[in-house]
């Protein structure tokens, strides 16, 4: 069964990121089913779900309560359209996301995925200010080594070339300020553009504390601090990119209460159905809302939506989500594990092959480096991270690099006994690997 299966994977699956002629070497591995931080594969190989399934899965695989919740919707309706209707999951997940954010964010507009939030609040930030009589503001500001997503508007303030640069012909014209990242200069770069060209720039998008998928690239609360008083200065929107942050990642419900700001849009996706649904979220303020609020004939309305918008399955189970967030203290219960793996972080400093080590709440990130007095890393064609990949996969752990990035994003219900295996694997496949 299991070969019949990659074969046939092979013949009809093109699997994102994924060179599929590697394929020729190494067969995908086919997850029969899983269990709190553990899956398995069809063979019955377990593994530590070292990065929450592409960061989406925070209470782990096949939860009871989040299982039931669907379950019971089901039983009640699996979809209806949102334009002119609505239901008590879409309606019950808005008014708690209202209820858990600050008050400023008052309205919720539903969509299918991280791209699609980012998309919807380009566009609205964009017509936002059309509509308040500022045409001029068109362009955006976003930063070197982000990722906002992978459809052309998120693509289009997105900074990190081996995603992005083929499809330049085809996005928008953006200006891109420096990353925050191992930069004392912090929100100089920001500023310069916009003592420039802040009459024409509408929003500026950031990726709160940690630049994912450009390498887990952390920096200080009082950056997003410094950006909040510059766009307030300069009349520009903060559109916060939570997608990957959000929902006690960084150890707060959101990244942005560790700076002590409110963003005028928040991005919401991932963790927020707990990787059970693709269900995603844009939350804006009463005033940008008020913007759209017109009689019809005056041509204000935010046209856009997707099929599955606010869909009763996802939102059912992101509704249950929440409430066991709240009932189980999972905020609270996620310090002790954040210090255990600060601590077990240590160990990589001990290899001659690590360059840096550092943490964000529940996210660790190793950068393997061919020099550690220079700092000289492994090139893009070497494919260390793929090779660390394998390892670790012999060891029992899925991680899954970014380059030369080893990266620990596991699920919350993971244990201190756990967290320690996890990074025991990470250091013996490195070992390996490297010597």
């Amino acid at each position: 069964m299991c070969n019949d299966l990659i074969q046939k994977d092979l013949k009809y699956i093109w699997h994102p990121f994924t060179q599929m002629k590697d394929y020729e070497t190494d067969a995908p591995l086919v997850i029969d089913r899983g269990e709190g931080v553990y899956i398995w594969d069809i063979n019955g190989n377990k593994y530590i779900d070292g990065i929450s399934s592409w960061w989406v899965n925070t209470l782990g695989h096949c939860h009871p309560g989040l299982n039931e919740a669907i379950k019971r919707q089901l039983d009640k309706i699996e979809h209806v359209l949102l334009a002119g209707f609505s239901h008590a999951p879409a309606i019950e997940l808005a008014e708690r996301l209202v209820q858990i954010t600050p008050p400023e964010l008052t309205r919720v507009f539903y969509s299918d995925n991280g791209s699609t939030a980012v998309e919807v609040a380009l566009k609205m930030a964009f017509q936002y200010c059309r509509q308040t009589g500022r045409p001029r503001k068109t362009k955006f500001i976003a930063l070197k080594n982000s990722y906002h997503g992978d459809t052309l508007g998120s693509v289009s303030v997105g900074g990190v070339d081996v995603y992005h640069k083929i499809y330049k012909p085809l996005l928008f014209e953006i200006f891109q300020a420096e990353s925050p990242f191992r930069n004392p200069g912090f929100t100089g770069s920001v500023e310069k553009i916009l003592k420039k060209h802040a009459h024409e720039v509408a929003g500026i998008i950031i990726e709160p504390l940690v630049q994912a998928a450009g390498g887990m690239l952390m920096y200080p609360a009082q950056y997003l601090a410094e950006l909040k008083n510059l766009c307030d200065k300069y009349d520009v929107l903060l559109i916060d990119d939570e997608v990957a942050m959000g929902f006690g990642r960084t150890g707060r419900m959101f990244a942005f209460e560790h700076a002590g700001i409110i963003p005028d849009i928040i991005c919401l996706a991932k963790g927020l159905s707990a990787g059970y649904l693709p269900i995603a979220a844009t939350m804006a303020t009463d005033g940008i809302y008020r913007a759209f609020y017109d009689d019809y004939e005056k041509m204000k309305t935010f046209f856009h939506g997707h099929s599955f918008t606010g869909n009763p399955l996802a939102a059912a189970v992101a509704l249950e989500n929440l409430k066991i967030f709240e009932e189980e203290k999972i905020i609270e219960g996620l310090q002790p594990k954040i210090k255990c793996l600060s601590k077990n972080l240590e160990k990589f400093r001990e290899l001659d092959c690590v360059g840096d080590v550092r943490q964000t709440g529940m996210i660790g990130a190793v950068e393997i480096v061919k020099n550690r007095e220079t700092g000289e890393t492994y090139g893009f064609e070497e494919r260390i991270g793929l090779e660390v990949y394998r390892e670790a996969l012999k060891r029992g752990a899925v991680l899954r690099p970014l380059g030369n990035v080893i990266y620990f994003m596991p699920p919350y219900v993971i244990t201190e006994e756990e967290i320690a295996i996890l990074t025991d694997i990470g250091v013996d496949s490195l070992k390996k690997v490297l010597g």
